[in-house]
């Protein structure tokens, strides 16, 4: 076989279709984000990030760095090793207690990121217990869809964010069969938001474990940043609630918060816990320093609150469709992959404005769309500039507007 002209024609198929992937080299400097130097061969240019996971900007803020600094002088560099070999830091422990407060849970257990966590534990909870069944929702991230498969578990799929549509698929085992029910709480390409409640009635109905996925919710969402299940008063209920630290916490790494039994069961057997090396410290530290901070602080949230009901707005008022959902989560909808790439491009190129289309397969073919996520730190004159580019884009792609009135 000619391996290099068989990878080189399915790399060629991507291409014609529209949506190969090109990464944007980008330098984010602190203090002036969402503003970024992008290096484009020999020169490079100012833009503005409007696709960024940071969504709260706490990837700059004073007392992360602070506390990140501080950690990085006292510590070094590394954890040195896996948590069970000389890896278990202090600053890792003291994160894995604040998470556990953030949560109302027993215990937390830290890993190194939100894809990790979700395969880990996923993987290790339906692999372990005897004739599991996992109950997955239709739009569930890669990563819990791969530890589903790594655990060789049976899963039904149930309907996305139907709760009647679970409850028969439960029906059909008895309450000897162990059963997990997965789903996320926002769902982060269509930016809807899970029926906690519902979902939560029916698995209670069936003796169903619940866990879920607050990855892009935990810092945004409650009154202390414990995601939508906080500010719905609901995180009591679920059993295993998994998150980031690299999206609005702004740093990086991804954790579980459970019972204590649960979280020293993940530890035990979970290989990808077991042989990873631990976080460095410093990170763990500035994980920690904003995750108080946001505890304590409405400010970040209000702002950005505001910020995406202004662009969301603005977009309405030029007739630019956008899927409608109560999260931050803004997806232009543009329904051609090569017009989206199009779009991304003439936006960086023209005006030094970063949106990154989105295509197959993170999102269904004729979906194609750019994914807006405004943060509190985006200005009237940026909001203004996307806005006004995006407008002159669409004309120019020929795309359907939306009046007015719808």
């Amino acid at each position: 076989m000619d391996y290099e002209a068989y990878f080189k024609g399915e790399l060629d198929t991507v291409r014609d279709e529209g949506r190969y992937r090109i990464f944007t080299e980008i330098e984010r400097r602190c203090g002036k984000f969402p503003n970024a130097t992008r290096y484009v061969e020999d020169r490079t240019e100012q833009v503005t990030v409007w696709c960024s996971n940071d969504y709260l900007g706490m990837g700059q803020h004073p007392e992360v760095l602070q506390a990140m600094h501080e950690v990085l002088d006292d510590c070094g560099a590394g954890a040195g090793g896996t948590r069970n070999i000389s890896g278990t830091n202090h600053h890792h422990v003291v994160l894995e207690r604040e998470l556990a407060d953030l949560h109302g849970k027993e215990a937390a257990l830290l890993f190194t990121s939100g894809y990790v966590s979700n395969w880990a534990a996923l993987g290790t909870l339906a692999a372990k217990m005897p004739g599991c069944v996992v109950f997955s929702d239709a739009l569930n991230h890669a990563s819990m869809i791969e530890g589903i498969r790594h655990s060789r578990a049976t899963c039904r799929v149930w309907r996305h964010n139907d709760p009647a549509h679970l409850d028969e698929l439960l029906a059909e085992y008895g309450p000897d069969v162990p059963k997990l029910v997965a789903f996320e709480s926002v769902y982060s390409m269509d930016g809807d938001i899970a029926p906690i409640a519902e979902i939560l009635d029916v698995c209670e109905k069936h003796g169903a474990m619940s866990y879920i996925d607050e990855v892009h919710a935990v810092g945004l969402y409650g009154p202390r940043g414990g995601g939508v299940a906080e500010r719905e008063g609901l995180m009591d209920r679920i059993t295993v609630i998994e998150g980031t630290l690299g999206k609005a916490i702004g740093v990086m790494g991804g954790y579980i918060a459970a019972s204590a039994a649960l979280c020293d069961f993940i530890r035990t057997f979970s290989s990808g816990f077991i042989f990873t090396t631990a976080l460095p410290p410093a990170i763990a530290a500035g994980a920690t320093a904003s995750i108080r901070h946001l505890k304590a602080s409405e400010l970040e949230r209000a702002r950005q609150r505001e910020r995406v009901a202004t662009v969301r707005r603005r977009l309405d008022a030029m007739g630019i469709p956008h899927l409608p959902n109560p999260s931050h989560i803004i997806p232009v909808m543009v329904g051609d992959a090569k017009k989206a790439k199009r779009i991304s491009d003439w936006l960086l190129d023209n005006h030094g404005i970063y949106v990154q289309p989105i295509n197959y397969p993170t999102v269904p073919r004729g979906t194609e769309r750019l994914r807006i996520t405004p943060s509190p730190v985006h200005t009237d004159g940026d909001v203004d500039r996307l806005i006004e580019a995006l407008s002159d884009i669409w004309s120019q792609c020929e795309l359907a507007r939306r009046s007015a009135a719808a």
